[in-house]
């Protein structure tokens, strides 16, 4: 079963955050995905509600739990 263009976003939005050395905001995820900021946000947000360890904030930055 292929993978929807919101499931697809958030699969390159964890891709970008696991392989960031430091907090990545969402106006640098935004550009890269071609989208905007505010979906990122929600996207990020609807990630964290499904259990995706991202830690951060607006204004700082997003970053993926390490263990």
């Amino acid at each position: 079963m292929a993978l929807t263009p919101v499931d697809n976003r958030r699969a390159r939005i964890s891709q970008i955050l696991r392989s960031a050395n430091g907090p990545v905001t969402a106006i640098e995820i935004a550009k890269r995905l071609l989208v905007g900021e505010r979906t990122i946000y929600r996207d990020i947000a609807a990630m964290k509600a499904c259990g995706s360890p991202i830690e951060g904030a607006a204004g700082f930055g997003y970053m993926m739990r390490r263990k």
